[in-house]
């Protein structure tokens, strides 16, 4: 795994139906408790009647380059991995929910069997095994998410950032997520 990676999530909003396809794979790959998801839906609708839109987006953990998950962590559980992933390693993790609190996406959760704080990985299980995609990508049936490497000028993320007029949430939270929503 080469460091010089930078990883991001594009999710199109104009192709997702909300089918929560996205939900369901990522808690089948990484086996997330009942009752919790490490992805989930949002629908926002935005105008004054009758000129109304609508964007349904596929949320989770932003993987901020500026993560106050990271810098909160009293024991260093929270911290940046492959690509400036943000990671928990739940064997330093004490539930104490420091992170939980600094994030500004609610991207977080105590997974109740094991008093840790779960969240997205961007499965880099996978993409450190050769798997080019996240679970959430591979079966979303409408070809809405898209990961890879914004590093790469030719990756798909990067071709469709520089084309597509896009936002991020909260930018005024100053986190420099990395997770992005095309309109």
């Amino acid at each position: 795994m080469s460091d010089n990676k930078r990883y991001a999530m594009v999710i199109d909003t104009r192709t997702c139906v909300g089918c929560a396809a996205c939900v369901i794979g990522c808690k089948t790959e990484n086996a997330v408790a009942d009752g919790f998801a490490r992805d989930w839906i949002v629908t926002h609708t935005s105008g004054t009647f009758p000129d109304l839109k609508m964007d349904i987006r596929s949320e989770r953990c932003h993987h901020c380059a500026d993560a106050p998950c990271v810098t909160s962590c009293p024991t260093g559980a929270s911290h940046y991995g492959p690509g400036g992933s943000v990671q928990v390693n739940a064997d330093k993790c004490t539930g104490c929910k420091a992170c939980i609190a600094s994030c500004p996406y609610d991207a977080r959760f105590v997974d109740p069997r094991t008093g840790t704080v779960d969240k997205c990985t961007y499965c880099v299980h996978r993409i450190e095994n050769g798997t080019p995609t996240t679970a959430c990508q591979e079966v979303c049936p409408t070809d809405s998410i898209y990961f890879g490497d914004l590093n790469d000028p030719k990756s798909k993320v990067s071709e469709l950032l520089a084309r597509r007029d896009n936002y991020t949430l909260k930018p005024e939270a100053g986190t420099d997520p990395k997770h992005y929503f095309l309109r």
